[in-house]
């Protein structure tokens, strides 16, 4: 194999690579002599089959196996005795389109290296970390929203009408063509009006009604209705109004906390000062991570590959875009240009990225089996009913699990330079908490 170099600009690297017709050929024979050992021919022997017999048989379809392993073997072998590290894959291509049997094998090899990242001195970064307390005023709010959200209702005054919004519990008996269905028919059901969990028209014929009330609601069964004897199908509910009840924070009690899992009011306020106090940490660490990405940021400089930029600019053109115009939700839509403010931010991103990745390596910080088997279990918990679906879909797709890992593996890193950092603690209010976050979403 010969390799000359043809191009050593900034990080852009570009290769001659030249396997010999000789070797290529010793390859195509080492091949053959591997499968004969094994072949059986009519008239010879098990793995006693003549050499110039075995080529004219597979000699051709072997060629083509043993031209892909030399060239992939030629690359590989360039990069371990360079140690260069291609930013992207790389692009290899043939040189002689009209490449036949017998000639020489001419490859082109180009690719950009990913670049030497600096050593940093940590030890010499200087962060503040936001330390808000959880006082009661926030655990009376956080609570007192709790209470609002519940489902509670309470009895309107007999005679006022039911609005969107409000629950009416009705008894009802639905038939099609003067017959009752099965399923049609409830006591004591409570509905609320607007929620959309019945058949699309039925809430809206409730609008009004006052408690004592009998009332016929028609409407018509979707075509794609659950149960084919009634898809498509006119019915008709006979309702009978039995109370008329309006949205009511629920009381602050025991029974409140009840329906959060939690033991008593007391433990239930204990729970939200604990999630509370876990979101001012959350929010405390986003806002010195900020800080930490703009040192970083200020003081680490080396060369960037092109092509990582680009793409990384045209993803946050693409994003960008999709913001300012979220009525389209496909990619059908005109090509997105990047500007300078894009390639900005995406030599940011990508040098950031870079220098995280080579601490984490250097460091040796990985990211264990049970971190991704927690991470797998908070996003299932997304798709409920789902889950094995989940599952199965991330253990078969390697991309899914580096999107997944390398948020993780960033964070452990991130915390990993806290240690090594100068880090003050600062006592802030939780307002100045909000407002530090609210900084980081206009940035």
């Amino acid at each position: 194999m010969q390799v000359t170099e043809t191009l050593n600009e900034g990080l852009k690297r570009a290769y001659a690579i030249k396997v010999t017709a000789e070797e290529l050929a010793a390859k195509v024979d080492e091949k053959l002599e591997t499968a004969r050992a094994d072949f059986q021919m009519k008239g010879f022997r098990k793995g006693k089959a003549p050499m110039a017999l075995m080529k004219k048989m597979f000699g051709k379809s072997v060629l083509g196996e043993a031209l892909q392993e030399a060239v992939d073997g030629a690359v590989n072998e360039h990069f371990t005795k360079t140690g260069d590290r291609p930013a992207v894959q790389p692009d290899v291509k043939m040189a002689d389109e009209e490449w036949k049997e017998g000639d020489d094998v001419n490859v082109t090899l180009e690719y950009e290296n990913l670049p030497v990242v600096p050593e940093t001195d940590f030890s010499k970064i200087k962060l503040e970390r936001l330390v808000a307390e959880v006082d009661e005023a926030s655990v009376e709010e956080a609570l007192t929203n709790l209470a609002a959200s519940s489902n509670h209702f309470e009895k309107r005054r007999k005679g006022s009408k039911a609005k969107d919004g409000d629950q009416v519990v009705i008894d009802f008996k639905g038939s099609v063509d003067g017959e009752l269905f099965e399923g049609g028919t409830a006591e004591d059901y409570p509905l609320v009006l607007g929620s959309g969990s019945f058949i699309p028209g039925f809430e809206e014929q409730l609008d009004g009604v006052k408690e004592g009330e009998e009332v016929e609601v028609k409407v018509t069964f979707p075509e794609n209705y659950g149960a084919k004897n009634l898809a498509g199908k006119d019915a008709v509910f006979a309702c009978t109004i039995k109370e008329v009840r309006e949205p009511k924070p629920a009381p602050l009690d025991d029974e409140l906390a009840t329906k959060y899992g939690a033991e008593d009011l007391a433990a239930l306020r204990k729970q939200v000062s604990d999630r509370l106090a876990e979101e001012y940490k959350g929010a405390a660490r986003a806002v010195m991570k900020r800080k930490l990405m703009d040192a970083l940021d200020g003081v680490v400089k080396f060369d960037l590959p092109e092509t990582l930029v680009n793409a990384e600019a045209g993803q946050i053109a693409h994003q960008l875009w999709h913001e300012d115009n979220p009525d389209v939700d496909g990619h059908d839509h005109p090509e997105i240009e990047t500007t300078d403010e894009h390639k900005k931010l995406a030599g940011r991103r990508v040098r950031l990225g870079l220098l995280l990745a080579e601490v984490g390596t250097k460091n040796e910080i990985v990211v264990s089996d049970a971190e991704m088997q927690q991470a797998m279990f908070r996003q299932a918990s997304r798709y409920p009913g789902q889950e094995r679906e989940f599952f199965d879909f991330i253990q078969k797709n390697q991309q899914a699990q580096q999107q997944m890992r390398a948020p993780i593996f960033e964070d452990k890193v991130v915390d990993y330079i806290f240690e090594l950092a100068q880090v003050t603690d600062k006592t802030v209010t939780k307002a100045e908490l909000e407002k530090a976050i609210e900084a980081l979403e206009d940035e």
